[in-house]
């Protein structure tokens, strides 16, 4: 399984994205940095998104997709999103006010994009990974997935506060190579993370306490690009084993 970090931001600045993820080139894992990470052939190849929560950083480009895509594709990007999310896209976004509906366009029967709501609490396959959603603490709907390809895994937080269940699939999963969790606020605004759903260096310590195994990376992303100098200096502070802060551009194979 090869992994991309197109995106691994809470925000953007000249040399920051916003979350977003590539597996094998074919599946993206939210959609805040295609278009701005990818050429034309190959956002073309890309033929699943998931999606773990509504929030403007995590979906921004799934409409910028849709425009780029018309008349170059004989099926749709299908768009997973769990039911709050696929509600969202469709009142909010897709709605021919703030962009026009590319789930109808340029027909109903051929669109550019398909959204497939998927139930939190259940398994569901994009293209031939097997996506397990696990519900975390965020203030809108929010899922981490375990993503696995049947020979692979791998795991990704989402945005979430404290949590209990996600830990606990993680816990499950033995085959799981990879961990990505997010981080976002310095400790000094844990208030502020408390209420917004989110990590700081202290509650991710308490939160990587919950794993039964380690030896495999932990790989952090989600620092808001405000706060970067601090997070890193609170995070050397720890001295957390296997834990590293992604940067756009890395790449992994697993």
């Amino acid at each position: 399984m090869k992994l991309r970090v197109l995106g691994c931001s809470g925000g953007e600045l000249p040399r920051h994205r916003t979350t977003c993820f590539l597996v094998d080139g074919r599946l993206a894992i939210d959609a805040g940095a295609l278009t701005a990470s990818l050429p034309l052939d190959e956002i073309l190849r890309v033929d699943d998104i998931v999606l773990t929560h509504s929030h403007f950083d995590h979906v921004k480009d799934v409409p910028l997709l849709s425009d780029l895509l018309v008349g170059r594709r004989k099926t749709p990007v299908r768009v997973h999103a769990s039911t709050a999310c696929a509600r969202t896209l469709r009142e909010s976004v897709f709605n021919d006010e703030l962009w026009p509906d590319f789930t109808r366009i340029p027909t109903t029967r051929q669109p550019v994009i398909e959204i497939v709501p998927f139930d939190p609490e259940k398994p569901f396959k994009a293209g031939r990974y097997t996506v397990c959603p696990v519900p975390v603490c965020h203030p809108v709907e929010s899922v981490g997935f375990v993503i696995s390809d049947g020979k692979t895994s791998i795991a990704v937080s989402g945005d979430t506060g404290p949590t209990a269940r996600f830990w606990s699939r993680v816990n499950e999963e033995k085959r799981l190579k990879a961990l990505l969790v997010e981080l976002s606020f310095p400790n000094e605004l844990q208030g502020l993370a408390d209420v917004s759903g989110h990590l700081t260096p202290q509650t991710l310590e308490s939160e990587l306490a919950k794993l039964e195994r380690n030896g495999f990376p932990v790989l952090l992303y989600h620092l808001k690009p405000a706060y970067v100098a601090e997070l890193r200096k609170e995070l050397a502070a720890l001295g957390l084993p296997n834990v590293r802060v992604l940067r756009r551009g890395d790449a992994f194979t697993f």
